[in-house]
């Protein structure tokens, strides 16, 4: 309910609490008249004031609210009033003291409601009894239990009076969902079909059932909580939402937890999503607590995960969450962007196509192109730079979240920088052109929907360091405006049987969402021949291969392999690869061509001779690091680059590489 001070249910509230209170305390005034042998003058509070009050309201007074829902006894509503009446009667600790002929006591007890309220009955003060199975009271300590002083509960006093409850020692762990942004789009058929299943289920099933846990698994976390928002909010409940690692990991504090959770549930008809998306195996403690909460709540819970939790004791209902299809992301797409759509001629379909994105990322991207685009009927941008502007919105928001398996690479190379034969750069091209087509050929003319096997694009670059497999690389990247990423094998590849395949599934999954370039350098470190299985270990290596070949033939994006040694890979792996091209290790033209280019146009050079330099007898990668190292023997001698110093540096990249220039080589240099 919307409880404001100018509320009219509000006011009466509180009318209604004070009548109900000040009742309590006229029965403590008449017990102590009695009790001191004086006539009591107090007039005990007729019961029929408080129906009149409640009949005016538009809803129950929350007092009779919470008794109904905890099902108190008129003995524990009295002891509950007693206890709110040292809030809210300015006369209330006197008149305990006085009750109780103690000073020292100027509280209520438990000893004390037995003396004085009808219908008393010491199960109420059990410890299974709702006043203290729902802490709706606070118990002190004394030498007898019915001499502990009692106090209200905060949040139960704040409830009584009107406002909504909040319970402060769970904000701490639990809030509220902000699901303003799940309804801003409506679900699309894939994942409202989730939600209806959901919802029937828990219609048809009773408090108490197990079936009330409900898993949802998939690699898009908004999509989940989109999917749980939707079910609540159809079912009348609200969503509140714990991350896991709030889990408290002592059984006894998370009991307690439960136990204020379950009493906020009855007072509010919410639902608990707690967010396992970053759940570490490892972490055994986390993992117990959760499987824990999963054995004791009973109330509705929703969980959310990457990867299925298995609990032994108590079944879950899963439900994978797909990601949204082609069409779905496209109606989302021309939905938020309205007329905005035709302005961007036909771009948004190669969006779709490049980038998976989720409903918050695609509502997110349109409000800041639809900014964009005001600028533009401002500043007359050209529809080109608001298409521009779009795909850098969309990779930015598609980033995938891999520093501790992948370094991203920031690329600037060009095909000016790149020396290959014709083949290879026809190769190259053909690459990018696949890329960029895709929307095409597989929507358009409906190869998507032959099968969706085999529509990744990968690619093998063969041959010797330095030759320019990585330069290629970040070359793609740039002419495609794509992220690059180069994966760190050696975090990859576990000992562990199971890791290695985890760490790929991440590495795919994180760079769907924006069909990033995923660079395999030395690759047959991972992808080698799948050996003769002759043991476990040779069994799950092939596991390992077999699944790497699955995961590329279904990734989005492109994914290229780097290798010194295109022998050592399996023929079968071979076969999946849509691209293989050799490097070759460049001759004397193609170096004198690298040397032509290998020099910024405002590095100040003298005398240099290309077709001289083209004898050094060293790859594309040892060129640049000759020519840097001479760029800085230059600069500390103050002189532009020349031969001589070229020289010099080409002398240290060969003792590096243990290797001795020849006469041939250098003749003629200085």
């Amino acid at each position: 309910m919307n409880i404001t001070a100018t509320n009219p249910w509000y006011r009466v509230n509180s009318h209604y609490l004070m009548t109900a209170t000040v009742s309590v305390h006229r029965a403590l005034e008449h017990y102590v008249a009695i009790k001191q042998n004086q006539p009591s003058e107090v007039v005990p509070e007729d019961a029929s004031d408080l129906n009149a009050i409640a009949s005016s309201m538009s809803a129950p007074p929350a007092l009779e609210q919470l008794c109904t829902t905890f099902n108190l006894s008129p003995f524990e509503r009295n002891i509950l009033l007693m206890c709110a009446g040292i809030a809210l009667l300015p006369n209330a600790t006197a008149l305990y003291a006085n009750a109780q002929g103690n000073r020292e006591m100027p509280y209520p007890t438990f000893g004390l409601a037995l003396e004085v309220f009808p219908n008393a009955h010491w199960s109420a003060f059990t410890p299974q009894a709702p006043l203290r199975h729902w802490q709706l009271l606070q118990v002190g300590t004394a030498q007898a239990i019915t001499l502990c002083p009692l106090q209200i509960d905060e949040s139960i006093l704040h409830y009584l009076l009107g406002e909504p409850y909040q319970d402060q020692r769970l904000s701490n762990a639990i809030a509220p969902m902000r699901v303003e942004a799940y309804h801003q789009a409506p679900l699309q058929p894939s994942h409202q079909q989730i939600v209806e299943r959901i919802t029937a289920t828990w219609s048809k099933s009773n408090l108490a059932s197990a079936v009330h846990i409900v898993q949802l698994c998939g690699i898009e976390a908004a999509d989940k909580w989109a999917i749980g928002a939707t079910a609540c909010k159809l079912m009348g409940r609200s969503i509140k939402m714990m991350f896991a690692h709030r889990l408290p990991l002592n059984p006894d504090e998370l009991h307690l937890l439960m136990q204020r959770w379950e009493r906020e549930v009855a007072l509010t008809n919410s639902v608990l999503l707690v967010d396992c998306e970053r759940l570490n195996s490892v972490d055994t403690q986390l993992h117990t607590a959760i499987l824990q909460l999963i054995q004791d709540i009973r109330t509705p819970l929703i969980i959310t995960t990457q990867e299925r939790l298995h609990s032994p004791e108590r079944a879950l209902i899963t439900y994978d969450v797909p990601k949204l299809t082609h069409s779905e992301q496209l109606a989302i797409w021309q939905s938020s962007l309205g007329s905005s759509a035709a302005e961007l001629n036909g771009h948004v379909e190669a969006l779709v196509t490049q980038f998976n994105l989720s409903t918050p990322a695609i509502l997110a991207a349109c409000l800041k192109v639809k900014g964009e685009m005001h600028i533009e009927q401002e500043v007359e941008n050209s529809a080109s730079q608001i298409q521009n502007q779009l795909w850098d919105i969309c990779r930015t928001m598609a980033r995938p979240r891999l520093d501790d398996l992948a370094q991203h690479i920031e690329s600037t190379a060009t095909w000016k920088d790149l020396v290959l034969p014709e083949q290879q750069r026809q190769i190259l091209k053909n690459i990018s052109a696949h890329v960029r087509q895709r929307a095409k050929v597989y929507q358009d003319w409906g190869f998507a929907g032959k099968s969706s096997r085999g529509l990744g694009i990968s690619a093998l670059f063969s041959g010797a360091s330095g030759t320019g497999k990585t330069m290629a690389a970040e070359m793609l990247s740039q002419e495609l405006h794509l992220d690059l990423y180069r994966i760190d094998l050696s975090a990859v590849v576990s000992k562990y049987i199971g890791e290695t395949e985890k760490n790929l599934r991440r590495i795919f999954d994180a760079a769907e969402a924006g069909g990033a370039i995923l660079l395999f350098d030395e690759a047959d470190a991972l992808f080698g021949k799948r050996s003769e299985v002759k043991d476990s270990h040779d069994r799950h290596a092939n596991v390992e291969v077999s699944y790497l070949l699955q995961r590329m033939e279904a990734y989005q994006g492109l994914a290229i392999l780097t290798t010194n040694l295109k022998g050592s890979l399996d023929q079968a792996f071979l076969r999946r690869i849509r691209f293989v091209i050799s490097f070759p290790f460049p001759d004397a033209k193609a170096r004198a061509e690298i040397w032509q280019r290998i020099f910024p146009s405002r590095t100040p050079t003298q005398e240099l001779d290309v077709d001289k330099l083209g004898k050094l007898n060293v790859a594309g990668g040892n060129i640049r690091n000759i020519a840097l190292n001479a760029a800085f023997l230059a600069a500390d001698a103050g002189e532009p680059v020349m031969m001589k110093h070229i020289l010099k540096s080409a002398k240290s990249e060969y003792v590096k590489l243990e290797r001795s220039l020849t006469d041939t080589e250098i003749r003629g240099w200085v």
